[in-house]
């Protein structure tokens, strides 16, 4: 007897990195590969992905990966799982071409299968038939997923929300998500992210008004920051600075590479001519330019961040200079955020940020707690999963599934790794599979654990202190040292009597040893350790990570 199942290796109890997975038999399909950044805890690490062990223990069961839209939360993981474990893709015009900047990257773009879907297309893949339904969100080419199974129906929203008048003329497909309803719905995976706002989210609409606003009043050059993803709000940039008569400058990678890719296949209107270079921008009048930058995160080596501290080497923030930052704050960025503000305003800048419901000036992609429940509506499934969300945003939502006439036993909230099975249409959350977290660190992809993480932030603490010995290779006996190399632990020059007291304790630690006829290296350094560890811990209350050296010659 087949069982469907639905699985989990990203996406919930957090924000990012999102990844779902559908299975009956022995035909598993993935829906996005997203990554995250991460916080200040992981030292060195770059980029977080879904941990794929499972999909590495079934790799002749897995038929491809469906991509709902582009944005780095939904993609960002893709390179890197594609190079443990290749598949297909399937995604919209502009997904795919966002993907295979990163696969270029990644020297991954030929080996790689890429099929190409709209709204309109039907898949078959393995024991599914998969179609897609069209939704709107902060960027074009948003999909949701309709598996038809032998089992029943399975739809994964993606991220949505229900904007009636987009600034692309891509709306939600309101009929189809109906007709999909009505035929029957077995389960509903449903995003989360603003299952704790009430009422409907505003239209991107609105932003571009309050943007034209702003750019008329402005004197002096505009910058705007924003998500470089983010193709609604960008071409509202662009049609504002058309209209002041402005040249437009791109400060960025992404945002140079996503205008790039969008301008080709036309998801981006930019004038010819418009776009300007650094040397060319130095040479217009200041209310001429207008300059479009990431880093409304508050990321340290963004555009945003630099210019706040005069570090960009081509433009510069003046006084009277308007400047624009057209996103909320993630939790946890509001500190770096409010970093770069203050250090903006102490350059003379008039700056316009805070919660876009204050300044006009942002607006959500995604649907709050009126719209998430006329999904549910819309849909009427049988069960329910919550994806895309803190676990109090799934929480949330189960309570407005429950509000719109849903059994709480009916609503599953699942963390990573977690399965629900439906056998004979009956689920049951029972099992788990392995799932979790990936690090990547530069070209390392899960090569940095918790030990090293640990090393890391021991590091990072106390320093490290190196101690260099020097044996004779025939008897044994120390010709030099211990000598004492310290690094973030205490400046020697001014710790010079520490420092030389702590290399006395070594030595007779290594004397001691020496006398009870212990030569060998992993003993000798451990008694080094310890002896000099516990005589500073003593005098600083520090614990040094301790690096011994013995050197026989």
């Amino acid at each position: 007897m087949s069982t469907l199942s639905i699985f989990s290796l990203g996406g919930v109890y957090e924000i990012g990195k999102n990844m779902y997975g559908v299975q009956y038999g022995d035909d598993i399909v993935l829906i996005d590969c997203g990554s995250k950044f991460p916080d200040e805890s992981l030292l060195g690490i770059d980029l977080i992905i879904p941990d794929i062990t499972y999909l590495l223990e079934n790799p002749e069961k897995v038929r491809g990966l469906i991509v709902t839209h582009g944005h780095e939360d939904h993609i960002g993981g893709i390179p890197y799982v594609l190079r443990q474990f290749n598949m297909p893709i399937y995604g919209t015009r502009l997904t795919l071409g966002l993907i295979e900047e990163k696969l270029k990257e990644h020297g991954l773009l030929q080996n790689t299968k890429r099929i190409p879907i709209d709204s309109k297309s039907v898949v078959n893949l393995g024991a599914f038939t998969i179609s897609f339904f069209q939704t709107n969100h902060s960027i074009p080419d948003c999909l949701g997923v309709v598996f038809d199974t032998p089992m029943g129906t399975v739809v994964h929203t993606g991220d949505f929300k229900f904007d009636l008048t987009p600034v692309h003329k891509q709306s939600p497909d309101l009929h189809r998500m109906a007709e999909i309803g009505k035929k029957g719905v077995l389960v509903l995976l449903s995003e989360s992210t603003n299952a704790e706002r009430p009422g409907f989210t505003p239209s991107e609409k609105h932003v571009g008004d309050h943007l034209r606003e702003a750019f008329a009043k402005a004197k002096h050059k505009v910058f705007v920051s924003t998500f470089a993803s983010n193709l609604y709000r960008l071409q509202q940039v662009i049609d504002a600075a058309i209209l002041t008569n402005r040249k437009l400058m791109l400060l960025g990678r992404s945002m140079v590479n996503v205008v790039r890719i969008a301008s080709e296949q036309g998801y981006l209107h930019v004038p010819e001519g418009m776009l300007v270079e650094p040397e060319e921008a130095n040479q217009l009048d200041r209310h001429r330019l207008a300059i479009l930058c990431t880093g409304s995160q508050g990321e340290p080596n963004a555009a945003l961040s630099r210019l706040s501290t005069s570090n960009y080497r081509h433009v510069k923030v003046e006084a009277g200079d308007t400047v624009i930052l057209s996103a909320s704050p993630i939790p946890g960025n509001e500190k770096n955020v409010s970093r770069i503000v203050d250090n903006l305003f102490i350059l003379g800048a008039h700056v316009i940020y805070g919660s876009g419901s204050a300044t006009g000036m942002h607006v959500s992609g995604h649907g709050s707690q009126e719209e998430l429940k006329l999904m549910l509506t819309l849909m009427k499934p049988a069960y329910f999963i919550p994806i895309h969300g803190e676990y109090r945003m799934l929480h949330q939502h189960r309570l407005l599934a429950e509000s719109v006439g849903m059994e709480r036993d009916d609503v599953f909230i699942v963390n990573i790794g977690d399965v629900v099975d439906f056998t004979d249409g009956v689920p049951k959350q029972e099992r788990k599979i392995p799932a979790g977290s990936t690090l990547v660190d530069g070209f390392g992809i899960g090569d940095v654990g918790t030990v090293i993480l640990r090393d890391r932030k021991h590091l990072s603490q106390d320093g490290i202190l190196v101690v260099v010995v020097t044996r004779s290779k025939a008897d044994g006996k120390i010709l030099l040292g211990p000598e004492l190399i310290s690094r973030g632990f205490v400046f020697a020059p001014e710790a010079e009597g520490l420092m030389e007291e702590a290399s006395r304790v070594g030595l007779e630690a290594l004397l001691k040893l020496q006398g009870e006829g212990v030569n060998q290296w992993g003993r000798v350094k451990q008694g080094l350790k310890e002896s000099i560890g516990q005589f500073l811990y003593a005098k600083t209350k520090r614990r040094p990570m301790i690096l011994p050296i013995i050197m026989d010659v």
